[in-house]
């Protein structure tokens, strides 16, 4: 068997793991029957830093909704812009947290606070760069009631320039990761939480110790999923196509490679192992049809060269598949997955090798820690 054969088999095997990775992205979407509760209070608690332009984004949705919360609060993390006086406009109630303690992230202090002055039975944490889809909040608040626990959502990512493709890979490997979208269905228990957004009593929240119990984590979803799981309490994951989405890192390019790098490792540590290992075989099958393209033309091997080929367009069609679950992706993002996926492998490296040399990167203004 030669060389070729061998990397076009690794390819074809490694292909298929996707589709267990990703088989069915559950979405949080109106069922059938009413599982409407009269007299639900929603706190819609937002932290923001330095948000003022995705809070009116995010407010002009929330005002179209048919179903409005008993309040909203913004807790506003020493913001240097508007935030306050957008938030303000739109009759949201702001907190200032001041000066987080020593061991807190910025985002668990603020929604920890926020929580502490919340008056609604139920809270609905949601970041700033989020906005609903028609009925959205109808439909988190349907999803809810029918799964009786924790609600987790992953928005959907609305892109609108160039660059934001660059997201693409990150986000398939953090949906791929989180063990809810595979054939298994219900019977997969996920790995933790959404952090975008999330729905939960009062009494569950303050039960697990509220965004306290993840303080000092750069990712408190993941965190705060494990335990709300391990206290015993349900926790459905859901995708947000049709009813939240969100545009991630519009102020360019820079801001989304150390968006990603702050948390990337960290993901990486705390996915299931057998996951991890099923997501690292895909990539280097992905990697194949390259190289095998590359040696076919260096040996003049011309059969190389279509196989390599094939497999290029079995790997492109399957990303744009995926992608298309999980946000409006350009084609080019899948035409061209070598590039995406050459720009995670840089962003990964440095946040592992950041990480390793307990380094802080830069975020918002503020140095932070890779745990």
């Amino acid at each position: 068997m030669e060389y070729a054969d061998i990397r076009l088999i690794i390819g074809l095997i490694f292909w298929l793991l996707a589709f267990w990775l990703l088989w069915k992205v559950p979405l949080c979407l109106p069922s059938r029957e009413a599982f409407r509760k009269k007299g639900q209070k929603i706190s819609v608690i937002v932290p923001a830093r330095n948000e003022e332009k995705n809070l009116v984004c995010f407010f002009q949705s929330l005002q179209k909704q048919s179903l409005q919360p008993f309040e909203v609060i913004v807790a506003d993390d020493r913001s240097q812009d508007q935030t306050r006086e957008v938030a303000q406009g739109f009759g949201a109630k702001v907190i200032d947290i001041g000066e987080k303690p020593a061991g807190w992230m910025g985002k668990p202090y603020a929604c920890f606070q926020a929580a502490g002055q919340a008056q609604g039975d139920l809270f609905l944490f949601l970041d700033a760069d989020t906005f609903f889809e028609k009925g959205g909040l109808a439909n988190i608040m349907d999803c809810f009631n029918r799964h009786q626990g924790v609600l987790s959502i992953q928005p959907f990512h609305k892109i609108q320039r160039l660059y934001e493709n660059f997201s693409a890979y990150f986000n398939l490997i953090l949906m791929a990761s989180m063990n809810n979208c595979t054939p298994l269905g219900k019977k997969a228990k996920t790995i933790g939480a959404f952090g975008p957004a999330m729905m939960i009593s009062r009494k569950d929240y303050f039960a697990i110790d509220g965004h306290r119990a993840a303080k000092g984590k750069v990712l408190e979803d993941l965190a705060i999923g494990q335990k709300i799981i391990k206290k015993g309490i349900p926790l459905a994951c859901f995708g947000g196509k049709g009813t939240l989405n969100f545009r991630m890192y519009p102020q360019g390019i820079k801001d989304l490679f150390f968006g990603f790098a702050r948390s990337f490792s960290s993901g990486a540590r705390n996915t299931f192992p057998l996951n991890l290992v099923m997501v690292i075989l895909w990539i280097v099958g992905s990697i194949q049809p390259v190289a095998l393209i590359i040696g076919s033309i260096t040996d003049l091997h011309i059969p190389g060269m279509y196989m390599g080929a094939i497999l290029y367009v079995m790997y492109g069609a399957q990303i744009f598949w995926m992608l298309k679950k999980i946000g409006n992706f350009s084609i080019m993002a899948a035409l061209a997955y070598p590039v995406y996926l050459l720009f995670f492998f840089v962003v990964f490296f440095y946040s592992m090798a950041m990480s390793l040399l307990k380094k802080k990167v830069s975020w918002k203004g503020r140095k932070v820690n890779l745990n």
